[in-house]
């Protein structure tokens, strides 16, 4: 065979192989085009994670440091050539050209006055060689009726899609400026309800401990000392001012301080039984949840109950979650007195329960409330479930040096 048709048949097969090659390749990016979503469902996964990436900066306002991290974002979001977030005091962030901060305010201040979004054209920007023109649509940012800032995009020319596209992010970021309001909110509450345990133990625990270690100072000086330690560590663990959360070892072991001051009012009238997995020691609970709950089988059931009584303890490990239950055999409650009570009755009736219940359904949903079972005469049981792997709840090491 001549060496020029070898040649030629050489060159065949190597176009023939790399056409079959581009066809295995081009095969490939449409599989994985596929793998990846249609155009609409990419950049819908686009939109949402920009979103996403945007409202954790969000929820603290629209300061600056909380604005420069969600402002790349919003641009990326937008897809304008410059965008400012203007807080309500008229401070301006600027994502982009450093050239639309000397108008950015004064667009914000215009759009929050009239309460919609406005499109300015052809506005001067920068000086000397960088002077141009360019447009701007600015909407108003409001939460709960009163201005919040404003958001401005600058892009030549301003279509239809960007004005509508900047309202509806400015209505988005309110809604997350309005939610970070709701979680300062809610963690207020929080606070003002461990107050109101506070207060709880204050004025009648504290009387009756004084009493009981008063009793002891001349018959028995070192049960006396040690009674003061005891109560020394109880009141520092109740009215810590930090942390949130603790765990199960903690808050037994305030109890433990709480129980033995109360057997020396008590005496041979009160026996306490603990049974406690050590698997859930560790569990993290919202700080004084269980502690209330043996307060109020004290106070409640045993105090008025003619010699005294037993309290039950429990914590048992259930798979993913952590039961921790007291019981006692006092006077029991009346359930419409309970009732009435867990939804908000009358204070100093039951407000230990009442909070907790109130706590617990707030961190981990209505599941996870209260559940109480008494009648009169009947005694108390008290029931509570929580989750054993908490990864946004950490605890406080709570642990008492004497």
């Amino acid at each position: 065979m001549p060496e020029s048709t070898l040649l030629a048949a050489a060159a065949g097969v190597v176009a023939g192989a790399v056409a079959v090659g581009v066809v295995l390749l081009l095969r490939r990016l449409v599989v994985a085009s596929r793998d990846l979503g249609t155009d609409v469902e990419q950049a819908t996964y686009q939109t949402l994670h920009l979103a996403s990436r945007a409202a954790k900066h969000l929820r603290g306002g629209i300061g600056e440091v909380d604005a420069t991290r969600a402002g790349r974002h919003l641009r990326a979001l937008l897809g304008c050539e410059s965008l400012a977030l203007v807080d309500p005091a008229g401070g301006v962030t600027v994502e982009g050209d450093e050239a639309v901060r000397a108008v950015a305010g004064r667009l914000a201040a215009e759009a929050s006055a009239s309460g919609k979004p406005q499109v300015q054209r052809r506005i001067p920007i920068g000086a000397g060689e960088t002077a141009r023109e360019t447009d701007a649509v600015a909407a108003p940012i409001r939460t709960g009726g009163r201005p919040a800032g404003a958001i401005v995009a600058f892009a030549a020319p301003v279509r239809a899609g960007l004005v509508r596209a900047t309202g509806e992010v400015a209505e988005w970021v309110a809604a997350q400026v309005e939610l970070g309001e709701l979680d300062a909110s809610r963690a207020a509450l929080a606070e003002a309800e461990v107050r109101a345990l506070r207060a709880q133990i204050s004025p009648h625990f504290i009387y009756n401990s004084l009493n009981a270690i008063a009793s002891f100072i001349n018959t028995d000086p070192a049960q006396a000392r040690e009674l003061v330690l005891e109560f020394a560590d109880f009141t520092r663990y109740s009215f810590r001012r930090h942390g949130d959360f603790t765990t199960v070892a903690e808050e037994l072991r305030s109890i433990d301080s709480y129980l033995r001051l109360e057997r020396a009012r008590f005496g041979d009238r009160l026996t306490v039984t603990l049974q406690i997995a050590p698997e859930v020691l560790s569990t993290v609970v919202p700080f004084l949840s269980i502690q209330p709950l043996v307060e109020n089988a004290v106070r409640h059931g045993l105090e008025s109950k003619e010699g005294g009584g037993r309290i039950t303890i429990e914590a048992s490990d259930s798979g993913a979650f952590a039961d921790i239950s007291v019981e006692d055999d006092g006077v029991g409650i009346d359930p419409a007195v309970l009732e009435a009570a867990l939804a908000g009755g009358a204070p100093g009736e039951h407000v230990g329960l009442r909070n907790v219940d109130a706590r617990l359904r707030q961190v981990y949903g209505d599941e996870h409330g209260l559940v109480v079972e008494t009648n009169v005469g009947a005694g108390t049981l008290v029931r509570m479930r929580v989750p054993k792997s908490q990864p946004g709840h950490a605890s406080t090491d709570g642990r008492l040096e004497r």
